[in-house]
């Protein structure tokens, strides 16, 4: 892992999934935290799987295929369209959201619930309004036709299959 990857680990999620939820439980009532009953454990255990899994496999993806990180300040330098992003565009933070999730049953706690919505609207906004442009400047076309067969948010049940580097796409000539 590089000091860019490294860093941008430590700055965003390490805050938005450990401080912050942290300073909202003490702020709850003190810590340790106490935790949920043992149904909402099994379904927070869910999440953290799932959360983990995306989270692990998108850094792992953002380094090796788009050579850089998940930080808005060292973006990839290749588009990545593998993996958990042939079925959804923004599975990272479809990872963070489902780790949050998970918080907030563990520890039954109504802040990283209302945490969670804050991230959430945040993403809503960010991603459309800033990243997206962003993505299109940097990529072109190739951004626009995974943008027009990926949703955003709700993941396609089959992964999409991007064209090779160098085909020509239907309905053209070369």
């Amino acid at each position: 892992m590089t000091g860019p990857q490294l860093r941008a680990i430590l700055i965003l999620p390490a805050n938005v999934l450990g401080t912050i939820p942290l300073g909202l439980l003490w702020w709850e009532g003190g810590l340790p935290p106490r935790l949920a009953l043992p149904g909402a454990a099994l379904i927070a255990g869910a999440c953290f799987a799932v959360g983990i899994g995306l989270m692990a496999t998108t850094i792992r993806l953002f380094h090796e295929q788009g050579r850089g990180s998940l930080a808005p300040w060292s973006p990839t330098r290749e588009l990545v369209v593998r993996g958990p992003y042939r079925h959804v565009r923004n599975p990272m933070i479809s990872g963070v959201l489902f780790n949050l999730a998970g918080e907030a049953l563990a520890f039954g706690s109504p802040a990283i619930g209302v945490w969670f919505g804050i991230v959430l609207l945040a993403n809503a906004l960010y991603i459309p309004l800033w990243e997206e442009p962003g993505l299109e400047k940097r990529f072109g076309d190739a951004y626009r036709r995974y943008q027009a067969h990926v949703p955003r948010w709700l993941p396609r049940l089959w992964p999409w299959p991007p064209a090779p580097p160098n085909s020509v796409p239907p309905g053209t000539s070369a």
